[in-house]
């Protein structure tokens, strides 16, 4: 018996499987209604960005070049033990394998989330940018570019190696009003004013 008629043997009596019936939506099909609703959500979605991050293209930097940038009225000492590591992150943020829009995105979030629940010690990890396509790590250079547009961020530094060395970054933040009230408390304990 050759194989063609084997198989018409053992597959005679074998019924095709009932499929279930489906609709076919049409263009027409769709209400004017939610066509005008789906462009009044996308409008409002696009007019409530309030992400000041440029997403601008940028110049990009060496894999091993040290992110390093110190706003204006921070203290030397405290630039030097964000460097050194000396601040435990209070929060990270891993950035690898996002797309620079995402990037974007989650950087602004992760900053004011911070802020709000009063943290002032962070880490973002960007990677070095080996596994990019193009030459030169692009998540980092534009966290060089975005971190001073955040008003909220005084310092920033590359990772000690324990922490990811250039492919990740120390992020300091302004100390939120009732930390900065505590510490009035706190130091000025046993003086009169």
């Amino acid at each position: 018996m050759q194989d063609d008629d084997w198989f018409a043997k053992e597959m005679g009596d074998v019924k095709p499987l009932k499929a279930e019936k489906r609709v076919a939506i049409r263009r027409e099909d769709v209400s004017a209604l939610a066509i005008k609703a789906r462009r009044e959500a996308a409008e409002r979605e696009s007019t409530t960005d309030n992400n000041p991050l440029s997403d601008a293209e940028v110049p990009l930097l060496d894999a091993h070049y040290i992110l390093e940038w110190q706003g204006p009225g921070v203290q030397h000492g405290v630039f030097r033990k964000l460097k050194q590591g000396a601040y435990e992150p209070e929060a990270r943020l891993d950035l690898h394998r996002m797309t620079v829009g995402r990037a974007r995105q989650e950087v602004f979030s992760f900053i004011q989330e911070a802020l709000s629940l009063g943290l002032r010690s962070l880490i973002i990890v960007h990677g070095k940018g080996f596994s990019s396509k193009v030459e030169g790590a692009v998540l980092k250079s534009y966290l060089n570019v975005w971190l001073p547009q955040l008003a909220p961020v005084i310092a920033y530094s590359s990772a000690q190696p324990r922490h990811g060395g250039v492919g990740a970054v120390y992020v300091l933040l302004k100390k939120s009003e009732q930390k900065k009230q505590e510490n009035r408390i706190k130091f000025n304990r046993g003086r009169v004013e």
